[in-house]
């Protein structure tokens, strides 16, 4: 289900609640607070020395989506410059705590707001290469209103996200050239964007993979379908959300496994919390290429 938030009172101080106390970011840095580590990730490369980025939910033995705020994160988010926040539904719990602590001095990026979303849409943008291109150029963008005198070092952080993002880009064309139109299936709507990037053809239930990514039981039918799907081998191979899984889910990766699909896990946040967002995209980018070419050489 969607994040499920505790209310938080009272429990700032008065003048980090009203905002009208200078910015607690440490000396030479913006303080720079991300709901997730894969926005945490891409704020950290963009601001480089000159920010100071905490991610609020990083677990990735945890479901993001029922997340459940603290203390911890109400102050963080009293004291941030820049608050980041998935949103459409994603992260509800950092919009309270937003509104429980005004700030005349903060600066708030609302990815979905950006991108022209609300709740309800499919919330997993960082799964979307155009998209995260959008949100880095906006980061960007805040981190130079909030310090225009670092605007230079900052557009130099930028040239140099783009460097590093390039192995994930050309991963993503190398797999849209040879397997474009590969019929592939999903337990959830997590991998519907990079489905599309890639050119490959989703053909799962959008009712059984939005019921799963919101935290409902699948329409029956759609189970039905999914399940005939793969026993008939329409798919090439199935992605598998390692963090939301769920006994229909886990059902449906076993009939995969069982007659020889091969099943790729992909994960809500940084797996492991080390790596990069470039990184931990490319490296499942290339298990999935793997998993296509398996299915390939079988033939």
């Amino acid at each position: 289900m969607y994040l499920v938030v505790i209310a938080w009172l009272g429990l700032v101080a008065t003048g980090a609640a009203c905002g009208s106390g200078p910015s607690t970011a440490q000396a030479g840095s913006l303080n720079v607070v991300a709901g997730e580590n894969f926005w945490g990730s891409i704020a950290t490369q963009l601001g480089g020395a000159r920010v100071h980025v905490q991610s609020v939910v990083t677990d990735p033995n945890a479901d993001p989506h029922e997340y459940e705020s603290n203390t911890t994160d109400a102050r963080a988010f009293a004291q941030a410059d820049l608050v980041i926040l998935n949103g459409a539904g994603y992260d509800d719990w950092g919009k309270k705590l937003l509104d429980a602590n005004s700030s005349s001095r903060r600066q708030v990026l609302n990815v979905a707001q950006l991108l022209g979303k609300k709740a309800g849409d499919n919330p997993h943008f960082w799964y979307d290469p155009g998209y995260v291109v959008n949100v880095a150029d906006a980061i960007t963008a805040k981190y130079k209103s909030i310090d225009s005198i670092d605007a230079s070092y900052f557009d130099q952080q930028r040239a140099a996200f783009t460097a590093a993002l390039q192995p994930y880009t050309a991963r993503i064309a190398e797999i849209k050239q040879k397997f474009q139109g590969v019929k592939v299936g999903s337990t959830e709507s997590i991998f519907v964007y990079t489905a599309s990037a890639l050119g490959l053809n989703l053909i799962s239930p959008a009712g059984f993979m939005q019921a799963v990514s919101e935290g409902n039981d699948p329409p029956a039918a759609s189970v039905v379908d999914f399940q005939n799907q793969v026993t008939r081998k329409e798919i090439k191979v199935l992605v598998y959300n390692v963090q939301t899984a769920t006994a229909v889910t886990t059902n449906v990766k076993h009939l995969a496994q069982s007659i020889d699909i091969p099943v790729v896990g992909v994960s809500e946040t940084l797996q492991p919390e080390t790596v990069t967002f470039q990184d931990w995209q490319l490296a499942q980018l290339i298990a999935l290429e793997n998993a296509l070419n398996a299915d390939a050489l079988s033939k």
